[in-house]
């Protein structure tokens, strides 16, 4: 496996790409590569396997569009590319990046996922697409119905590897690709590359080039990082307060469970408002409905499970919030990359709620992503109990949220 760390100082006209491509990227304001798609386009435009390592929201989505635009036959209704992807928000936002840069050709693409209606997409695939993007579980569904064929399938991407692997993808990938024809180009995108992405990338790829724009750490330096140690029943106190010391323009707040989101969401339902929920189990047009909103910034506070969480990209997130913190430090380095991306003059802020009896779980995540977090104390609140009366007890009154705004 080579590996490649360098940046080179390249434009997009450098790379032989047609003027479509040329076209299309003009159009959609892509001005300049950014790192990743500098370091990862020249080879992956050679037809080489590659895999991808950068943070979230450096434009990887566009590494592995372009050179699937610039392989496929357009004069070929066969299906020539198939993305694989976590989740439902994820398999659409590429879907919508692809027609966003294919705005200029014919190319026909298909998204592939539950929570929509199958029919609709097995009559797109009958009409012949180029490009299939999906999540393992429906586009096994659809092989298994003979409604997808792979054995014209040119080039093959993993998106966000190692998260699919987290949830349980591994089978579903391995018979889809097994289902591949070996003579194929095969991409792997991922924000962390830890063993099993590995293990899969050597048994499935053929010397694949590595591009690894992860540095010394995983963490972008336009988020600060904070730690606030609390007693778990003293959580929702500590985040009505932290929202209304840090007022953020857009907030997302992490939960490890989706009863955990639901519950968080009932406290906070009816009291403030432009605030929603997002997790699995919500009806898909309720989810979708969410996050519409969410990206037009008409909701401010946004409760969500990791699963979903790995489909938003939303450039007006300002602090994110692991109220639990996460099971794995990998999930640690995707919450965190939701914000920071405001402008190059903005800071994104990102607080992790900590018990005392989870030390250890903070110190793997500093160890993971090489570098401490600051503690962050809230004047105003005590985040511990107090030790127990002797005597009588007053009954525990009903915590009230603070009249706090957001940012304007």
């Amino acid at each position: 496996m080579q590996t490649r760390n360098e940046t080179p100082e390249i434009g997009f006209q450098d790379l032989g790409l047609n003027e479509r491509t040329l076209k299309a990227l003009k159009q959609a304001k892509f001005e300049s590569p950014s790192p990743i798609q500098a370091a990862f386009l020249p080879h992956a435009l050679k037809g080489r396997d590659c895999t991808g390592q950068a943070r979230t929201g450096t434009g990887k989505t566009a590494a592995f569009v372009i050179p699937i635009l610039e392989q496929i036959d357009l004069e070929d209704s066969k299906t020539q590319a198939l993305v694989l992807a976590p989740t439902r928000e994820l398999s659409e936002q590429v879907a919508e990046e692809a027609k966003r840069l294919a705005y200029t050709s014919t190319c026909r693409t298909a998204c592939l996922v539950g929570g929509r209606p199958i029919r609709k997409q097995i009559d797109d695939l009958k009409k012949g697409v180029q490009v299939a993007i999906g999540t393992p579980g429906r586009v096994i569904d659809l092989i298994n119905r003979r409604m997808l064929d792979l054995r014209n399938l040119k080039i093959v991407v993993l998106d966000e590897a190692d998260r699919m692997l987290d949830i349980g993808f591994r089978p579903d990938i391995e018979k889809i690709l097994r289902r591949c024809p070996k003579e194929r180009q095969t991409l792997l995108l991922s924000a962390t590359m830890p063993p099993p992405v590995e293990r899969l990338a050597k048994r499935y790829m053929q010397d694949p080039t590595r591009v690894d724009l992860s540095e010394d750490g995983v963490m972008v330096d336009s988020v600060e990082q904070f730690y606030v140690t609390v007693d778990a029943d003293r959580k929702f106190g500590l985040l009505t307060r932290l929202l209304r010391a840090e007022r953020p323009q857009q907030a997302l707040v992490f939960t490890r469970t989706k009863r955990g989101a639901d519950t968080l969401y009932r406290r906070f339902a009816g009291r403030l408002p432009h605030v929603a929920h997002l997790h699995g189990d919500l009806p898909q047009p309720k989810r979708d409905s969410t996050m519409k909103k969410f990206r037009a910034g008409k909701i401010r506070l946004l409760i969500a499970t990791d699963v979903v969480g790995r489909g938003i990209d939303v450039s007006g997130i300002s602090h994110i919030v692991n109220y639990d913190i996460p099971e794995y430090c990998d999930d640690y380095v995707h919450r965190v990359g939701r914000t920071g991306r405001l402008s190059s003059d903005d800071r994104g802020r990102a607080f992790t709620f900590v018990t005392r009896e989870q030390g250890n779980e903070l110190t793997n995540i500093e160890i993971r992503i090489n570098s401490q977090l600051t503690e962050y104390r809230v004047d105003d609140y005590e985040a511990f109990r107090p030790a127990p009366a002797p005597k009588h007890v007053e009954p525990k009154k009903k915590p009230e949220i603070p009249e706090f705004s957001f940012a304007s």
